[in-house]
């Protein structure tokens, strides 16, 4: 709620603070007073764009403040910290506009943007006539106004909960399809690559044995040579042998140890077994050194399969001991593209289960839209001849999208559309006539006033065009409408004007050195009977008009 405005140096205003209270506040005046005035210099506020026409001649800057109280759940507070602006009631929002053009934005003395402003001022107060307008005047709010006004939130979050699931199946059917696609993609070879490997068989340190064998073969002639050599020395050759040798010491430890009472038995026993070594040995290099006689064949078969192991290796990008690995893995995504195809398969039949879920909710939803739009069309349509627009029609265009353009709120575009004077229908958005639009906004906002309103609410040029009992029936409804939320009002309606809760005189004074200033009076019960006689009569005051302006304060009271 507007609870005060603080002007300084704005067009006739040099200096002006006004205080506001709940309930519908009426602004009267003569033409040219500086009611305008007022409302510019809030928009200021309210995050409007700036004007240096508005500074006050002599002045090198204005500045407007405007402030609010609003409650502790206010979605507001919620802005304000997500901007990291910690706030508080009372909400002061302040604006100054420099004659170089320059202007500034505060919250609570904070700066702030001037987007963020307009954003802030949109969420407490909502203007309507010749001036900026807000809310119902957009198009895209229609569709949340008439939810509202139906109470059809719960089927909306149905509609919308249906709308997520699908599009989050939706969206993993695209993720599994591209990784399939691209496994696919692969299949081929990864068929070509399992088989390859599996019929090569390599083991994990082949590469290495291989690579040992390769080397002893090619020195087969060299170790063959020198094992017969070995053999040669051990066995004879036509010299004396190491055999013999030992045989010959032996002797001679048997006849030292016959002598010496055995003593040597243990020195015998030693030569028996390097005898015998020595036999075994000369037996194995007999055996052996015929396996590398002729190793042509051998190391061809070694040198083949080293080669062929090192170049599969090298086409699977890995070392050869890793090869084993790899074809476990290249298995595993040959198995994982089978089950691939089959989770996709279980994918697509949720995603469609999930899209005729949001259908259904989305045609219960549409129904049930259609009743509240008609039900809404008959409430707007009482309304409309007590404010002079009898020949209007107000109807909701409820318009069924295609699949294609869906959304969370359901498969429908909401527009207000009215016509005037037997005109086509029209958005609401397009009515010229400032009086004409304030009228269909006020009938509008009676019959949400339980469902949707903002803090604050501003008509401007509610009367245009209008008198006797239409601008009675415009009052009686301003007056209905305060209940659910603050208003004022800038009338010059004195039927109208009668029915505030509060009354503002906006008038223009005589400054010094031949300036002229407007003030702003509140009024009391005889001030208002004189405002309202003035409104009646004119410039000359009669008894007859302060008796009627009586008469209507005692029936508005009613």
């Amino acid at each position: 709620m507007l609870t005060g405005l603080s002007i300084r140096n704005v067009v006739l205003i040099e200096k002006l603070d006004l205080s506001f209270e709940e309930g519908l506040c009426v602004f009267t005046g003569e033409t040219g007073a500086g009611k305008s005035i007022l409302l510019d210099a809030l928009s200021l506020a309210l995050g409007a764009r700036s004007d240096i026409g508005l500074i006050r001649y002599g002045s090198d800057q204005l500045s407007v403040g405007a402030e609010f109280i609003i409650g502790e759940k206010h979605p507001l507070f919620i802005l304000l910290k997500e901007q990291g602006l910690e706030v508080e009631n009372p909400l002061i929002l302040r604006r100054i506009v420099t004659k170089e053009g320059k202007s500034k934005a505060f919250i609570n003395d904070q700066p702030v943007s001037v987007s963020l402003l307009r954003q802030v001022g949109d969420m407490l107060v909502e203007i309507h006539g010749q001036f900026a307008s807000h809310g119902l005047l957009n198009p895209t709010t229609h569709i949340y106004v008439l939810d509202s006004y139906g109470n059809l939130q719960e089927e909306v979050n149905v509609c919308s909960q249906s709308y997520r699931k699908w599009k989050e199946k939706q969206a993993a059917v695209q993720e599994a399809e591209k990784i399939l696609m691209a496994a696919k993609a692969e299949e081929e070879y990864l068929r070509h690559a399992v088989k390859e490997i599996e019929t090569f068989n390599p083991k994990t340190g082949e590469e290495e044995a291989l690579s040992l064998q390769r080397a002893t073969l090619m020195n087969s002639e060299k170790i063959a040579e020198s094992l017969n050599n070995a053999y040669m020395i051990l066995s004879g050759g036509g010299g004396t042998t190491v055999s013999g040798m030992l045989h010959s010491v032996q002797r001679e430890l048997e006849k030292a140890s016959r002598l010496g009472n055995n003593h040597f038995d243990s020195l015998i026993s030693c030569l028996d077994q390097v005898s015998n070594g020595l036999n075994e040995t000369i037996e194995q290099l007999e055996a052996i050194s015929g396996d590398f006689e002729n190793p042509t064949a051998e190391l061809e078969q070694i040198e083949e399969r080293y080669f062929s192991l090192k170049e599969l290796a090298r086409k699977h990008r890995c070392e050869s001991n890793e090869l084993p690995d790899r074809l476990i893995k290249y298995q595993t995504q040959l198995a994982t593209l089978n089950k691939g195809e089959e989770e996709l398969i279980e994918l697509r039949k949720q995603q469609e289960e999930n899209r005729l879920s949001f259908l259904k909710a989305a045609k219960v939803l549409s129904a049930k839209r259609q009743k509240v739009a008609e039900k809404l069309d008959k409430a707007i349509g009482k309304e409309l001849p007590a404010l002079k627009l009898g020949k209007a029609h107000f109807k909701t265009i409820l318009e069924e999208l295609p699949e294609t353009e869906a959304s969370p709120t359901g498969m429908n575009r909401v527009t207000f559309c009215i016509s005037t004077n037997a005109a086509p229908l029209s958005a609401i958005h397009k009515i010229a006539s400032g009086g004409e639009l304030a009228r269909f906004m006020l009938a509008l906002k009676v019959i949400l006033a339980k469902t949707q309103q903002p803090d604050t609410m501003i008509f401007d040029e509610v009367d245009s065009g209008i008198g006797g009992a239409t601008a009675s029936a415009v009052g009686e409804r301003l007056r209905r409408l305060s209940e659910d939320c603050q208003v004022l009002v800038v009338t010059h309606s004195p039927q109208v004007a009668a029915f505030g809760t509060h009354h503002m005189n906006v008038s223009k004074t005589d400054g010094i050195n031949g300036s002229v200033l407007t003030t702003v009076t509140p009024l009391e019960q005889e001030n208002r009977i004189e405002e309202i006689a003035r409104m009646l009569s004119g410039t000359e005051i009669t008894s007859a008009a302060r008796k009627a302006a009586e008469t209507l304060l005692e029936k508005s009271c009613l």
